[in-house]
């Protein structure tokens, strides 16, 4: 039986999320809930650790997302929260400016999580959701990459039972290697008994609560051994209690620096939404990108209200949720109620908690965004892109983590303005037999028309490759003074024309007709470059009845002759 599409956004305003629940969702939603809630205890505990927060900070953080994302979003399914992802990013700009645990350390994550969530609102208020498409997959794959080797050396003292280490990457290795005679054999065994608890349970299903059973079952021989106090090191107490709303203050000049990360952390932010979105829409829905960015927004504010640190989509939780049969945000909520309800009254429990064990739940989430597919796939289909992601990882490893993104940020965009500049102008030929125009290199038996010269552009014509675009076509014309009476544009590929390509367009033409050519354009199928030839005056220097439909059309409205074999 097919589900019911929930009501368009016009019928619902806020609370989209929740739309289309039955009573009999309402029961998989409760399920899913659960299971979600087992599988995002630990989760939110040990990000909330990678970020140098206390574990309620990291449920606080859940509870925020789950209620703003469920009242402001779109997605039915998607899950938000603290996220490993962005953790990184900020933990090491914020120690910077405050000790790690300390109130002011929290009150600057819980402002920059306002921040990130304004941006968030704003970028989806103005229909930004493009803005996510500005990173191609291998630096997503090389950003994850390097993320991820910074959980590992972050964590690999808690795993290894030495102190915890401070400062940049090098000073954490070095002080790893001097205290390597030092290792705990408690702590080593408790870190990798619960990371291999966690893979395994993974492998036989993801709907299986490893993380929350192994940390149940170290925290329970901690306790029963007194672990604690035999050099295993623990939680002790945590505190508990409703969060509270109150607006986090910071004195001005504190805050300035915070908008440059915010930004960066919203850009990585926007990019995990809309890759979350899509990749959970039910029912084949399209993913409202904008609406979800809204709702993350609002959710990364609420955070900041109750005192905890932005967060960001989790593909993982959205994953378990989809698995587990989740059908609306019901399903973030009854979570949160779960979260809420350990916060108020279980905290006691996780004081005997290893710190080993939070640190083997890190190493998974280490492991899963490591994707050693992904790199060998890029490095087999282009060399050129696997460079680019290993540059990626390299910078994010080597340099401050929030520097390493801003550059692979920067790495992404030039090699797509890359792409687009080296394209150039190519000749077009007949498919024999056929009245098809094809790029003469992938041409077979091509056919040209007496007389006729036809190019093509095989890119949007903008400031970015129109000089070379006149360059070529002016040096094509050139070699056919004298045999070519006409010079066809196929425009098939044109879907854009600025300003400056205008221009170079309008040269063009102005070229051919003083070589004593005519020159037409076919295929101008893009309304905006169609709308772009009458705002840029380029109808106007074509003259009427130079723009058409098909290659064949313009050699028969402007005159030709039979074709002969090339």
């Amino acid at each position: 039986m097919t589900r019911e599409s929930p009501p368009k956004s016009r019928t619902w305003p806020v609370l989209r999320p929740l739309a289309g629940a039955t009573p009999a969702s309402f029961g998989h939603d409760l399920v899913a809930g659960l299971t979600l809630a087992a599988i995002a205890i630990p989760e939110q505990m040990a990000t909330a650790r990678l970020g140098g927060f206390s574990p309620q900070i990291g449920f606080f953080a859940f509870i925020a997302a789950a209620i703003g994302f469920s009242v402001f979003g779109a997605s039915r399914q998607l899950s938000a929260g603290a996220d490993s992802t962005i953790t990184p990013i900020f933990a090491g700009s914020l120690a910077l400016m405050a000790a790690a645990g300390s109130p002011e350390y929290v009150a600057l994550a819980a402002v920059l999580a306002l921040m990130v969530g304004v941006i968030m609102v704003l970028a989806g208020a103005l229909r930004l959701g493009w803005i996510a498409d500005l990173l191609s997959a291998p630096v997503i794959t090389g950003f994850l990459a390097g993320i991820s080797l910074h959980i590992v050396i972050s964590q690999a003292p808690a795993v290894l039972g030495l102190p915890e280490g401070s400062g940049d990457v090098y000073h954490r290795l070095a002080a790893i290697g001097r205290s390597l005679t030092s290792v705990n054999p408690k702590a080593l065994a408790v870190g990798t008994g619960v990371f291999a608890a966690t893979l395994g349970a993974e492998k036989l299903s993801p709907r299986i609560p490893g993380a929350l059973i192994a940390l149940i079952a170290a925290t329970l021989a901690t306790a029963a051994l007194r672990l604690d106090q035999h050099g295993l090191a623990v939680l002790g107490p945590t505190p508990g209690g409703l969060p509270t709303l109150a607006a986090p203050h910071l004195p001005l000049e504190t805050a300035l620096p915070l908008v440059g990360l915010a930004l960066v952390v919203s850009l990585v932010v926007m990019v995990q939404t809309a890759a979350t979105a899509r990749s959970f829409a039910v029912d084949g829905e399209e993913p409202d990108i904008d609406r979800d960015y809204i709702g993350v927004g609002a959710a990364s504010v609420l955070a900041g209200v109750f005192g905890a640190l932005p967060v960001n989509a989790s593909p993982p939780r959205t994953a378990i949720v989809a698995q587990s049969g989740g059908r609306t945000q019901f399903t973030s909520l009854f979570a949160a109620v779960c979260v809420l309800l350990l916060v108020v009254f279980g905290t006691g429990l996780l004081r005997h908690a290893p710190t080993a064990a939070l640190a083997g739940v890190l190493l998974f989430v280490a492991m899963r965004i490591f994707h050693v597919r992904a790199f060998a796939e890029i490095f087999q289909r282009t060399r050129e892109e696997f460079a680019l992601a290993i540059t990626t990882t390299l910078l994010i490893f080597v340099l401050p983590i929030q520097t390493g993104v801003a550059i692979g940020i920067f790495l992404s965009l030039a090699h797509g303005v890359f792409t687009i500049t080296r394209v150039r102008p190519i000749p077009f030929e007949r498919v024999a037999g056929t009245t098809v125009w094809w790029p003469a290199l992938a041409a077979k038996d091509g056919e040209r028309e007496p007389g006729v010269l036809v190019m093509g552009f095989q890119a949007p014509l903008s400031f970015l490759n129109a000089n070379d675009f006149r360059k070529g076509m002016e040096a094509a014309i050139e070699a056919a003074r004298g045999s070519v009476r006409l010079v066809v544009l196929e425009a098939s590929s044109i879907v854009e024309i600025d300003f400056t390509a205008a221009a170079a367009l309008n040269a063009v033409i102005d070229a051919a007709h003083a070589a004593n050519m005519d020159f037409a354009v076919a295929r101008l199928e893009s309304v905006r470059a169609q709308s772009a030839f009458e705002r840029f005056g380029v109808s106007d220097r074509l003259g009427d009845g130079h723009v058409f439909r098909s290659v064949a059309e313009a050699i028969q409205g402007l005159g030709g002759t039979k074709p002969e074999k090339t």
